[in-house]
């Protein structure tokens, strides 16, 4: 059997239903289902840890603005900011203006750089008026974020976005909406790791539940969803074409500063628990 059968055809329907005119995209419901997943996640975890009910309620809330905003606005200023600067009311609603006027075309263009940072933002307000101890929360969201991370490159995936480069792999997709080019599900593959970090995380924190509040946590979320991120992007097609000169292109230069700021906290986490073992001691 020749090799060309293995290949995945890819083409799925964008839209997963419709609610009168209003469609209901598959991205859409990905990124609500990883942010449902989250929020019921960190609610165990703040019930396991005799967290108050009342200051858990507002953390979906923040969370959700903070990642929608940064990721967006991510979008705009990190890859389009020539476009964008000079149509600032599209960067801040979901809408496009042509010679037909104005349209809803939803917000297309989410960065996770900007949404991460944005979490973090919204985070520090959120610690501040809850009166919780911000490595707490942080341990906490780190734990849990991969599953929306991980959602989220499924809607990609569903989208057929964020495509991967030219291969013969046998399980190479060809993204029939794009082109006849069999390619890496680039998508797929940071959706796989990211599924990968939240067992690891969950698992280490049933291990080692004391390391929450130490930052351990947060950083290790930082450093292996970003450090993949910069591996995983050498199988992917760059997103803007100012990016063809660019030995890291843009996700690449982006997911450094993360990593490097996760290594911090692992380690700052780590040291953190061997002192607090020797003054128990």
């Amino acid at each position: 059997m020749s090799a060309e059968f293995l290949f995945i055809y890819w083409n799925p329907d964008v839209v997963a239903f419709h609610l009168g005119t209003f469609a209901v995209r598959w991205y859409s419901i990905c990124w609500c289902v990883g942010l449902l997943a989250v929020y019921l996640l960190a609610g165990r975890l703040y019930r396991e840890q005799g967290i108050a009910e009342e200051k858990f309620e507002p953390l979906f809330l923040y969370c959700f603005v903070g990642i929608l905003v940064g990721a967006r606005l991510g979008h705009c200023l990190f890859y389009e900011p020539g476009y964008y600067l000079t149509h600032p009311v599209e960067m801040i609603l979901p809408v496009r203006h042509d010679a037909g006027g104005w349209h809803f075309v939803g917000y297309e263009g989410l960065a996770s750089h900007g949404g991460t940072l944005g979490m973090m933002l919204a985070l520090w307000i959120y610690v501040r008026r809850m009166k919780l101890r911000p490595l707490t929360v942080l341990d906490n969201i780190g734990i849990v974020t991969p599953v929306c991370a991980c959602a989220i490159r499924l809607g990609n995936l569903m989208n057929s976005e964020i495509i991967g480069k030219p291969t013969d792999v046998p399980w190479a997709f060809i993204f029939e909406r794009v082109d006849e080019i069999p390619r890496h599900p680039g998508q797929l593959y940071e959706a796989l790791c990211y599924a990968l970090f939240f067992v690891v995380g969950w698992i280490l924190y049933r291990l080692m539940p004391k390391r929450v509040g130490t930052g351990f946590f947060f950083g290790l979320c930082l450093t292996l969803i970003f450090l993949s991120r910069i591996v995983i992007e050498w199988f992917k097609e760059n997103q803007e074409e100012f990016e063809s000169g660019m030995w890291l292109n843009m996700g690449q230069l982006l997911s450094i500063p993360f990593v490097v700021v996760g290594v911090y906290f692992v380690v700052r986490g780590l040291r953190a628990s061997v002192n607090n073992q020797k003054t128990k001691r």
